[in-house]
């Protein structure tokens, strides 16, 4: 099978269930947004008031990492469309190093945004603190939960790497992995500004 028909074959990449898990994730979010450009309209000034105690360099911070993390799956996911039979441990190993620095980029999101919860609770902010901080929190607890999770999937995946158990015929678990990350990637470069700049 030559290299143009197997990539032919892996669009869209990975599982089809994974899109399906995907496409149900959207949903949620997109539900989510939608309730809280509602309930913004209502009472702007509270909105823009409390959206003030945010931390916005934290924020972009994160925006950073999870778009440079990315990248670094991207790369790994580039060795895995382009290996061969003839190069399988080379590929195997090349995309553990990317995955291994998208894994730190999880980790390092982790901390970061701890942080930010740790001071916002400090400040005695609650679900019941008002609107804005009741979907502050459902939303990026939410996405927090979503992207360690993002994080465990890429370390198994990785762990798969360092044996070489990935061939050209068998990359849909990769794909599937990298997808949902991008779909992590994805939902934070909408929260962010939604929640934290947009006045």
């Amino acid at each position: 099978m030559s290299k143009t028909m197997r990539l032919k074959e892996k669009y869209p990449p990975g599982d089809f269930g994974i899109w399906i898990i995907i496409y149900v994730e959207l949903l949620t979010f997109g539900l989510f947004f939608i309730g809280y450009a509602f309930s913004r309209r209502e009472n702007i000034e509270m909105f823009n008031t409390s959206q003030l105690m945010l931390n916005q360099t934290s924020g972009f911070i994160n925006t950073f990492i999870l778009i440079t993390s990315s990248y670094f799956v991207a790369k790994g996911v580039h060795f895995m469309q382009t290996m061969t039979q003839e190069n399988v441990e080379e590929s195997n190993k090349k995309a553990s190093v990317w995955l291994l620095l998208a894994i730190a980029c999880g980790a390092a999101f982790v901390f970061i945004k701890g942080a930010e919860f740790a001071h916002i609770f400090g400040e005695g902010i609650t679900l019941s603190t008002n609107k804005f901080f009741m979907f502050y929190l459902l939303l990026t607890m939410f996405h927090f939960m979503h992207v360690v999770l993002g994080t465990v999937i890429l370390f198994n995946i990785r762990q798969r790497t360092k044996i070489s158990g990935y061939t050209p015929d068998d990359t849909g678990g990769f794909e599937s992995g990298a997808s949902y990350w991008h779909m992590v990637d994805l939902l934070w470069i909408v929260l962010f500004p939604l929640v934290y700049i947009i006045r």
